[in-house]
Formats: C-alpha cells, structure tokens, sequence
C-alpha cells in the first residue's frame, strides 16, 4: 500500500519552511515549552484544589 503523496524526495524540502531559520524554530520551541508549562502548572493546581476539597 503506497499511502504517500510523494512520489520521489525532490522537492521535500518544502515540508521543512522553517528548518533553516534558527530563531523561528527556537520561537516554536520557546512557544511549546510555555505551552506544555502552562499546561503541568494548571493540572498540578487543579489536583492540589480537588485533594484539598475531597480529603
């Protein structure tokens, strides 16, 4: 089964816009790791909130 839309890897590059500019990638990186922060900083006061409620 041939599932790829790529029939050769000329022109691939394509898929990578920005993985020749530096600062873009760390700006993503910067982006998600405040993402994936935000994200562990909520869930970790919401448990402390629902342990205090139901404890």
């Amino acid at each position: 089964m041939n599932g790829s839309p790529l029939s050769a890897w000329d022109g691939v590059e394509a898929y990578f816009t920005f993985a020749d500019s530096p600062v873009l990638v760390s700006l993503f990186l910067l982006l998600t790791l405040l993402v994936i922060g935000g994200v562990i900083a909520h869930s970790v006061k919401h448990e402390n909130e629902a342990f205090k409620r139901f404890s």
